[in-house]
């Protein structure tokens, strides 16, 4: 199994440790960050979905349109777009892309987030609504002729689209921990991702989704979610986990955030299960952030040289999981930093476990 490497920008400079900087639409920001995670050798990016944030579509389009390689995932909530017009706006937005786009279901995680865009359905009822979401978006790509769909939540009446992603599908990537997101995930995911918990809760995890997607008769790859923190020697990464945990606190602090947050996701529970587990989980899954943030986000780090990084992740290969998605804390500088070194060196270490199979 060959390994991909997701990484993710923003609309503008802003992390954990780093205030909003610039305009909230910040389009030279958005090509430097594409362009820097294509020279980097990034296989993948992601582009996330916020209530309160421009439009996922126009920024994955600018980034599109200023890189020529490198793929795109974009994050999607259902519920908030009829699935007929979502069908064809990331069937158009692929051929603008030459085909380079996947799909990232995200059913929300947080009741107080989902009703900013008006959304009252509860936890449950949002991963029902993905489900009826995804069967009927599945069904535009693939229908050569209109069809009539009746659901629990849509309904249309010769539905019908002129235009189809360009290799007939997007690939669909998916997120959520709970019983309710497993068992969709079990039918739809094309690629289940996870934030970056233990080892053995990632085992957990894989053995559910894989015996869930194996009563449809399919199989589904995993991906999986960490914030590495490199430097030259071991201690050195540390003393600069250390500097990003003490930013982060003040930068909170002076925010006046309020823990814990996203308190209905499963996914944000597990992150915290994670973090009471110790500062260091394994061999060097940080857990710092996490604590800071709530578990609210992808926020645990591998924290070491990038041999010491290589070898954590591929322990996580070993497992199953043959896509990471990393993204640093200084996302341009640090997306430059692991193409010099982590991404060669994981390539080249998951190579050599291939060989040794064979």
């Amino acid at each position: 199994m060959s390994v991909q490497f997701i990484g993710m920008i923003g609309h503008r400079l802003s992390t954990e440790i780093i205030p909003p900087t610039g305009p909230v639409f910040d389009k030279d920001y958005i090509v430097r960050s594409a362009q820097a995670h294509e020279a980097a050798g990034f296989d993948r990016i992601l582009v996330g979905y916020w209530s309160d944030q421009p439009d996922g579509f126009l920024v994955t389009a600018l980034a599109g349109v200023s890189t020529s390689r490198i793929n795109f995932l974009l994050a999607h909530r259902p519920g908030f777009v009829a699935p007929t017009l979502a069908a064809r706006k990331l069937a158009s937005l692929d051929h603008l892309l030459d085909g380079r786009l996947a799909l990232h279901v995200i059913s929300g995680g947080s009741d107080a987030e989902q009703r900013k865009d008006g959304d009252w359905l509860d936890h449950d009822q949002r991963y029902t609504r993905t489900d009826e979401f995804l069967r009927v978006v599945k069904q535009v790509w693939s229908s050569e002729k209109p069809f009539n769909h009746e659901g629990e939540i849509y309904r249309a009446e010769q539905a019908f689209s002129a235009i189809k992603p360009k290799h007939g599908k997007l690939p669909i990537y998916f997120g959520g921990s709970s019983p309710a997101a497993i068992q969709v995930a079990g039918e739809h995911a094309d690629v289940y991702a996870l934030w970056g918990e233990s080892l053995e809760q990632t085992r957990e995890t894989i053995e559910r989704v894989r015996a869930e997607a194996a009563k449809h008769g399919r199989e589904v790859q995993f991906s999986v979610s960490f914030r590495p923190i490199i430097a030259d020697t071991e201690e050195a990464a540390w003393a600069k986990a250390d500097d990003i945990l003490q930013r982060a606190r003040q930068r909170l602090e002076s925010a006046g955030a309020v823990l814990p947050y996203k308190t209905e996701s499963v996914g944000a529970q597990r992150l915290r299960e994670t973090a009471a587990k110790g500062d260091v989980v394994d061999k060097r899954l940080w857990t710092g952030i996490a604590k800071v943030v709530g578990g609210a986000h992808n926020s645990t780090a591998l924290v070491g040289t990038p041999e010491q990084v290589a070898d954590a992740l591929l322990d996580y290969y070993d497992l199953g999981v043959t896509t990471f998605l990393i993204r640093g804390f200084d996302p341009i500088e640090d997306a430059i930093d692991y193409g010099r070194e982590l991404l060669p060196l994981t390539r080249a270490k998951v190579a050599a476990r291939q060989a040794q199979v064979a």
